[in-house]
């Protein structure tokens, strides 16, 4: 059942009955993730399929490559420019934005402007191995054995609850079809990104000198979210434009959010939330010079989008006489290049 009390503005759905309940216990649970990614787009979900002692070490993976020498991540770079997103990004070269490019946009003027702010995280991208236009850039095996096949092993099993949910939310918007989005999706456009926030100096944060992830909503599908105990992701609230609330980490729970083609779709029937990353609930019990700064956080996004080549467009059931399409057709490669346009720059330099 869902959680609804008021101790969690953003619901709690069980997935434990998915795999073998009954139609009636399978149409509740949609019914119940449906009705979040439309009230909020943001639901947290527990028993999703991906065992607990695999989520610990994914993190003990993640932990161990960020813990890593700068020299020894430098050995994967994140590649040149927007649009190939794999490999190791070190602090301050992505900027998270909201920002839209249009063809008449300055996009030089824009990205200076953007990157006032850097954005305080380093992180590691992880795609389908079949998946050219991408290519992985992974670390030299005797730097870290074993991540490389662990992490693609981690990747597919992602997947695997990813398919639950598309199928669950097919069926919760009254599609006959429970596979509808499945048929879009074969797993190799998806990404896993790990994700380490160093400690920074919480005023900074607070006074807008360095950022950590700043307000956005996600590109593709739907995001599983699987982060640590420390906090700061935080949700516009759904009533209330440009409040946010936090995303307090639940145990054992992946945080799962509407993205902006899963949107465009459903014809905004589904809600993709803008969110962010930043101060997090500060330790009352630890000393008084420590608290001026900030906890490392670790969290892992597996972002599910479309086939490259997918064509989104409004589905039928979700529009009318009423209620016309609020989108034109796209391709998921052209939006995912137009909504990166300078998430990373054309030029990069050797280190932060």
């Amino acid at each position: 059942m869902a959680d609804t009390s008021n101790s969690h503005t953003i619901p709690i759905v069980d997935f434990q009955k998915w795999a073998n309940g009954s139609v009636a216990e399978r149409r509740q649970i949609a019914k119940e993730l449906t009705e979040a990614c439309r009230r909020v787009g943001f639901v947290y979900i527990v028993n999703h399929g991906v065992p607990d002692d695999l989520l610990q070490q994914s993190f003990d993976w993640t932990k161990r490559l960020f813990d890593l020498p700068q020299d020894k991540k430098m050995l994967a770079p994140h590649p040149p420019g927007p649009y190939v997103h794999r490999g190791y990004s070190w602090p301050g070269l992505e900027k998270v934005s909201q920002y839209i490019h249009k063809e008449e946009d300055d996009a030089n003027a824009a990205d200076a402007e953007l990157r006032k702010v850097a954005d305080c995280k380093e992180s590691y991208e992880i795609g389908s191995e079949e998946l050219e236009s991408q290519p992985n850039v992974w670390l030299p095996d005797e730097v870290l054995p074993g991540f490389r096949d662990f992490m693609m092993a981690f990747y597919w099993k992602c997947f695997e609850a990813s398919k639950d949910l598309l199928s669950a939310l097919a069926l919760g918007i009254g599609l006959e079809d429970d596979q509808y989005f499945l048929r879009y999706h074969n797993g190799h456009g998806n990404q896993l990104r790990l994700l380490h926030y160093p400690p920074v100096e919480t005023e900074k944060l607070s006074s807008d000198a360095v950022a950590r992830m700043p307000a956005h909503s996600d590109w593709g599908t739907i995001t599983l979210l699987f982060q640590d105990e420390c906090g700061g992701l935080q949700v516009e609230h759904p009533n209330s434009p440009g409040i946010f609330m936090d995303a307090t980490p639940v145990k054992n729970a992946l945080v799962m959010n509407v993205g902006d083609l899963l949107m465009r779709w459903s014809n905004d029937y589904l809600k993709s939330t803008l969110h962010r990353v930043t101060v997090p609930p500060m330790d009352s019990s630890r000393a008084e010079t420590t608290q001026q700064m900030t906890r490392a956080r670790y969290s892992i996004p597996y972002f599910v989008s479309p086939n490259p080549d997918a064509v989104i467009e409004c589905i039928p059931q979700c529009a009318g006489p009423n209620n016309p399409p609020k989108y034109e057709p796209v391709k998921q490669d052209d939006y995912r290049r137009m909504r990166g346009k300078l998430q990373y720059s054309e030029t990069q330099a050797d280190s932060q």
